[in-house]
């Protein structure tokens, strides 16, 4: 379910390959397409070969030029950023209708927990940047995400590492309210977030996971790092990760304890 490069996406290549079959059958150079459309050769070939996303200024050009009369410009509405990461597609199907999730997160806030603010932050310290555009996309996604927790039949998990909790990724005052995010979301009775303390070695060190069990009572486990996601399904290692979490949990504060430490901190980054 992974793989250490993820592809251009189809409508990439689909589009840019529609681009070079009218531009050729209308005998329209990639030289001239370029010049009109003010990019440079380079651009244009990437582009009709799907590396990079046909434009709107580009579809816009080769339609007129081509007589595509709208065939081309209308690819646009098909065009926007993915919402999500290639590799976390599959667990972003199954976290939508798991009844149970169980999340262990070291160094950041979990994407269901964070405001827009720290989302926003995130994805614009992503490598290699990312164009506004797509990072309105994804904190959007991320965001509606988080109705999940409003569905009050469905249990939720959160075991977040205080090197997250302490760590602001913007401003002492958008770290204040994200930990303010986090009291008002543990205080719903299908949410429990936990702390887990500096000091110690446990397995939690080996990184994040999300654990999720489906309605028909199926258990995944979705571990992820740089570039690459993994869901597993086969049951030996789910069960590994699973004890792995049993074992982090008894490290962890309680959630009362949980719940008084997160205060704390953002009292003190309160004016």
């Amino acid at each position: 379910m992974a793989s250490d490069v993820s592809p251009p996406p189809m409508a990439w290549r689909y589009c840019g390959n529609q681009v070079k079959l009218w531009r050729e059958h209308a005998g329209v150079t990639r030289e001239r397409l370029a010049d009109e459309a003010g990019y440079g050769y380079e651009t244009v070939k990437s582009m009709e070969q799907g590396r990079r996303r046909p434009t709107q200024r580009l579809l816009e050009v080769a339609d007129g030029l081509c007589g595509a009369q709208g065939k081309l410009t209308a690819a646009e509405a098909f065009l926007k950023p993915e919402r999500f990461l290639s590799y976390a597609r599959d667990f972003m199907r199954y976290e939508a209708e798991a009844i149970a999730l169980s999340t262990y997160e070291p160094q950041f806030i979990p994407g269901l927990l964070q405001t827009e603010e720290t989302a926003l932050a995130l994805f614009r310290a992503h490598w290699p940047p990312l164009d506004d555009e797509t990072i309105g996309e994804r904190v959007a996604a991320r965001m509606e995400r988080q109705a999940l927790l409003d569905k009050q039949t469905r249990a939720f998990s959160f075991t977040i590492g205080e090197a997250a909790l302490r760590y602001p990724v913007g401003s002492g005052e958008a770290h204040a309210r994200q930990l303010e995010r986090l009291l008002e979301a543990g205080a719903r009775r299908n949410v429990n977030i936990q702390a887990m303390p500096f000091g110690g070695v446990h397995p939690g060190l080996n990184g994040p996971f999300v654990l999720l069990e489906t309605a028909e009572h199926l258990h995944l486990a979705y571990v992820e790092g740089h570039e690459t996601g993994v869901l597993h399904s086969d049951s030996e290692k789910v069960s590994v990760i699973a004890q792995r979490h049993a074992m982090i949990l008894r490290r962890a504060l309680g959630p009362g304890e949980s719940e008084a430490f997160i205060g704390k901190l953002a009292e003190e980054l309160r004016p």
